[in-house]
């Protein structure tokens, strides 16, 4: 084999390599963005059920006298 075919194959083992790294960054990224989405459709979820309570008037966010924990010092 002449020099120049060398050099190419050497080349195409590079950009092989590279492609491959690249193809795999892309994955483990939307493996991670899909990870994401589930945590913020979770979140959405439970902002909303929030929201609902509070707009019922069921949940006032305050606890009476009798539920509320004793204080730290105690």
């Amino acid at each position: 084999m002449t020099e120049k075919v060398v050099e190419l194959q050497q080349q195409l083992i590079d950009l092989e390599s590279k492609l491959a790294f690249q193809e795999d960054v892309v994955q483990t990224l939307n493996d991670e963005l899909h990870e994401h989405q589930k945590s913020i459709e979770k979140l959405q979820r439970q902002v909303m059920l929030l929201a609902e309570k509070i707009s019922k008037g069921n949940d006032s966010g305050i606890l009476r006298v009798d539920e509320e924990p004793p204080p730290p010092h105690y």
